[in-house]
């Protein structure tokens, strides 16, 4: 499938062989369009050092986060709790386009904010209490192009691939159950990357 940016990405294939289901749409926007979202994620979200407790220590990451949805609702991960803040327009904004391109509905967004390269996400899955079992999770991604990596629990299995530049990745079904995801860092890559995780936060 061909469209306007030059994609040819079967936004209907699973990249995943088995238990779970991984679909990659490619760019969503145009270079200019998604330069001048990256710019205005850049500007005008609250980016915080992450904190998590790891073995009874709390360490604060280089990566910068924010948490945003439709109400304050609490999120916890990494022994941490994050309440919610309003959305800005920009996010409303992708949150629509999102949900007119996958036919699920979000109600909350994980923005990380990757300085460069060397700043990654070790493997996780993201299998939160808070989170609707078996949801949809879709990651948008502007900045930097990296490489994102999705390991089987017990296969081992690898499947790799680079995320672009204003392009949307979703993880649905049994993915978080069966697998681990990760940002490898890399010390070729000096350029900022956003990831905007949208997500469905169950009371």
């Amino acid at each position: 499938m061909m469209d306007l940016f030059g994609n040819s990405f079967d936004k209907t294939k699973n990249l995943l062989p088995r238990d779970g289901t991984v679909n990659y749409y490619g760019r969503l926007f145009s270079q200019q369009e998604a330069d001048n979202y990256l710019d205005s994620l850049l500007k005008t979200i609250e980016w915080r050092n992450d904190e998590a407790i790891i073995l009874g220590k709390k360490i604060i990451t280089k990566r910068k986060v924010a948490w945003y949805g439709e109400r304050p609702f609490e999120y916890t991960y990494s022994n941490t709790t994050k309440r919610a803040l309003q959305w800005t327009d920009d996010l409303l904004t992708l949150k629509k386009v999102i949900e007119s391109e996958t036919g699920d509905t979000f109600n909350s967004c994980l923005l990380n904010l990757y300085h460069n390269g060397e700043e990654g996400m070790a493997w996780h899955s993201d299998g939160e209490k808070d989170l609707k079992r078996n949801g949809a999770i879709a990651s948008l991604s502007f900045g930097a192009e990296r490489k994102f990596a999705f390991k089987h629990k017990e296969t081992k299995e690898k499947i790799e691939l680079i995320l672009e530049h204003g392009s949307l990745l979703v993880m649905k079904d049994t993915t978080q159950t069966y697998w681990l995801h990760r940002l490898p860092p890399t010390k070729r890559i000096m350029k900022p990357r956003i990831n905007l995780t949208f997500r469905t936060i169950v009371d």
